[in-house]
């Protein structure tokens, strides 16, 4: 009997139990300060708490970014965030200094760019308006 089938009948799983959207993604960093200020200053996030060890951001879109102390900075963090125009974002981050590794480009999931914030992790940006 699975444990999720209590009752001992033939129970058939649709989409009860399997993730929704994603809640948050942590970010090493190696100033907190520093780093809430870029994302919040820069990227245009809000900032929900802080404090010497973590900073917890919130994105217009409803997810999260945790910004954590750590020693580890300075990683591909393979977090993409979706903006409508990757164009108009490389040209704003430009415009404020940001450090473009990739310019907009098409790749197999859409056009996308990357950048790297101000303790060098490398973060991306996909083309999109919603979720499909």
């Amino acid at each position: 009997m699975p444990i999720g089938d209590p009752g001992g009948c033939n129970f058939e799983y649709t989409t009860e139990g399997l993730p929704l959207s994603l809640a948050f993604a942590e970010i090493p960093v190696k100033d907190i300060s520093r780093a809430t200020d870029f994302y919040c200053s820069i990227l245009k996030l809000e900032k929900v708490s802080a404090d010497d060890t973590a900073a917890v951001l919130r994105l217009d879109g409803g997810g999260r970014i945790v910004l954590k102390k750590s020693r580890d900075a300075g990683k591909d963090t393979g977090l993409f965030l979706r903006v409508v125009s990757p164009f108009e974002f490389n040209r704003r981050m430009v415009d404020d200094g940001v450090v473009m590794i990739r310019h907009p480009q098409r790749g197999p999931l859409g056009v996308y760019a990357s950048f790297l914030d101000s303790e060098g992790n490398t973060l991306h940006v996909i083309e999109g308006r919603s979720d499909p």
